[in-house]
């Protein structure tokens, strides 16, 4: 817990946690919670007399408490190893979401640790289940999404009401306060609708309309190839622009494979692509979009890692996997071996909210090796295509839903990440009425967090 005076400081650093083991688990979600969190120091000890001489705050986490400290009665989760059919039970805190209840004796009425734990670690998805046709976890599946909680980050909120607990018991101790951040992220699975594609690809583009009866698709294609008009997915003037005005972060992930069925961007090797790619790390963060079938080949993901570096002539640590298609803990062992930092995969497409149960970014715990890795995991709250082709929603009702999910990360100061294409903010075809919607949420966002 964090206290004033460097001394108490340093003591509280120490010995404030008393566990009878402090195992891996123990100390990533402690870690997790107080740190990253409540911005709070934490130490552990698992002898008796250092938490009993110990003079601060002071928190048991065991079976039965020591004395009249600050008592949460421990799950078995985090003294476990490996991945166990749980029996999990829903309950409530005041209005929220809850699980693995405790007993009287403890100070809140369940074990958030261990309850963190478990969406954190993304323990479900190591767990049995059917996957969809493009073999993802899907949240149809998930605690949160059956339980409806789905769209709160009840990570954060349960660690807020943690915090809240805590400085009624020791009123004299601070807590440092959270900034609310926000990332806008954009996919680049087709830099141009038309241009720059092969002949072959063309012809086919002009063959498929004709038969199809895309009368628009076929005069617009001639059009711009004709270069009597601009390419409609051709919006990165646009974005640049209305970030740049609303003070955005902003992060671009290029899909740099080669052409498969579910991977139709423009070819690498196309000159104009590449000085595409070039222009936008100028003036915003470039990541890697992995394609499809990079879920669980490390080789191909390699390559197109390797093969973004070459254009940007900078090392590549960010990527967010195409189609949101990964597999724990495989995926994520294969952008740590190739040294990527960051990931922006954790959401799913057919729905908004928070896959891990948070919107702070925090560190992937391997189940498979019982450790704490270097990527650090940023979940999105919401895309373009989820509101659009999975939920149906119209431009308008989309901007609602996503104040809802703003709203939801401003009440914890969590970190808010959206994910758009540049196909979206061009309004063509069936994003017709999406032009102004990307901008609408940036300046939604500017004046409600800002």
């Amino acid at each position: 817990l964090h206290v004033r005076s460097r001394r108490q400081r340093q003591m509280c650093i120490r010995d404030s946690v008393y566990t009878h083991k402090i195992t891996p688990r123990i100390r990533y979600i402690f870690k997790h919670i107080f740190t990253r969190i409540l911005l709070s120091p934490v130490g552990f000890t698992s002898k008796i007399e250092e938490f009993v001489a110990h003079n601060g705050p002071k928190l048991s986490y065991t079976k039965v408490p020591l004395g009249k400290e600050f008592f949460i009665r421990s799950n078995e989760l985090l003294f476990e190893q490996g991945v166990n059919d749980l029996e999990i039970n829903i309950s409530k805190w005041d209005e929220t979401p809850c699980f693995f209840k405790t007993g009287q004796n403890s100070s809140i009425p369940f074990d958030i640790f261990a309850a963190s734990f478990y969406l954190i670690s993304r323990y479900e998805e190591y767990l049995p289940h059917v996957r969809d046709t493009h073999e993802r976890f899907t949240a149809e599946q998930s605690l949160a999404f059956r339980y409806y909680f789905l769209e709160k980050p009840v990570v954060d909120i349960w660690s807020l009401k943690l915090r809240k607990v805590l400085k009624e018991r020791f009123p004299e101790y601070h807590f440092s306060e959270r900034e609310f951040t926000y990332i806008s992220t954009i996919d680049i699975d087709n830099a141009y609708a038309y241009k720059y594609k092969s002949l072959v690809r063309s012809l086919g583009g002009f063959v498929s309309d004709f038969f199809k009866l895309q009368i628009r698709s076929f005069w617009d294609r001639l059009l711009v190839l004709l270069r009597i008009k601009k390419d409609p997915y051709n919006t990165f003037e646009k974005i640049l622009a209305v970030s740049k005005k609303n003070k955005v972060q902003l992060i671009f992930f290029f899909l740099v494979a080669d052409y498969t069925t579910f991977d139709t961007n423009v070819s690498a090797t196309k000159r104009q692509f590449r000085l595409l790619i070039k222009y936008i790390a100028d003036y915003a963060s470039v990541g890697l979009h992995p394609s499809y079938y990079t879920m669980k080949n490390s080789i191909l993901l390699k390559k197109e890692k390797e093969r973004l570096e070459a254009i940007t002539n900078i090392p590549t640590t960010m990527s967010r996997q195409h189609f949101l298609r990964f597999s724990l803990p495989e995926t994520y062992q294969n952008l740590i071996d190739l040294e990527i930092n960051e990931d922006y995969s954790m959401g799913y497409a057919s729905h908004v909210g928070f896959r891990a149960g948070t919107s702070i970014p925090f560190y992937f715990f391997d189940l498979d090796f019982e450790i704490q890795t270097p990527l650090k995991v940023y979940p999105f709250a919401l895309m373009d295509t989820t509101l659009n082709d999975y939920m149906g929603l119209t431009p308008k009702q989309s901007l609602g839903r996503t104040k809802d999910l703003l709203n939801e990360v401003l009440k914890v100061k969590g970190t808010f990440i959206t994910l758009f294409h540049n196909e979206s903010v061009s309004g063509y075809l069936r994003w017709n009425g999406w032009q102004k919607v990307y901008e609408s949420m940036l300046k939604m966002i500017r004046k409600n967090a800002y």
